[in-house]
């Protein structure tokens, strides 16, 4: 292993018809580990403070997503609907808050981005697992359980509120 063939930086390579030993990165590449992105879709927080709501637009496509993220990542500590009682708890771990607590509804979306993001007690980091804009995803979702939990008929649509009152016994 002492004398094994290398080049040294900045060194010089017969190989190469520059001549150079180190190559020039191939453009648009990203050694890992190098960039720390400091752009708030990427760390959940603008000037310091989390971010309110996600900075993608609210779309069906987007809670449709966080809904499978959610099931494959979060639902076995978190449980289908946020409460905290997923099959890893009913198997002994420690079990997660619920998602429908005061605390939880009125933290800002870019909190959930970091937990999941870094980890949060003993849940751990998700960074390497789920992509930026799926995190984002299933805070959307995330967002739509807390509200399926507190739902009541003022907050559906005027139109598909005429229809449910129409056919309430």
């Amino acid at each position: 292993m002492a004398n094994q063939p290398k080049y040294k930086p900045q060194g010089k390579s017969a190989f190469f018809e520059d001549g150079r030993a180190e190559r020039p990165r191939v453009p648009h590449t990203v050694a890992r580990g190098e960039v720390t992105p400091d752009d708030s879709f990427h760390t959940g927080k603008a000037e310091g403070a989390y971010l309110r709501e996600p900075p993608l637009p609210m779309t069906r496509e987007l809670m449709l997503r966080g809904q499978e993220r959610y099931d494959v990542y979060c639902s076995v500590c978190h449980d289908r609907v946020g409460r905290g009682d997923g099959m890893i708890v009913r198997r002994g771990f420690r079990r997660p808050p619920s998602f429908h607590t005061d605390r939880l509804r009125g933290e800002p979306a870019g909190y959930f981005f970091d937990a999941i993001t870094n980890g949060f007690g003993v849940m751990p980091s998700y960074a390497g697992a789920i992509p930026t804009r799926d995190r984002w995803a299933i805070i959307a979702y995330i967002r739509a359980l807390q509200r399926s939990q507190e739902a009541r008929l003022a907050d559906v649509p005027p139109a598909e509120r005429a229809r449910l009152e129409g056919a309430a016994p």
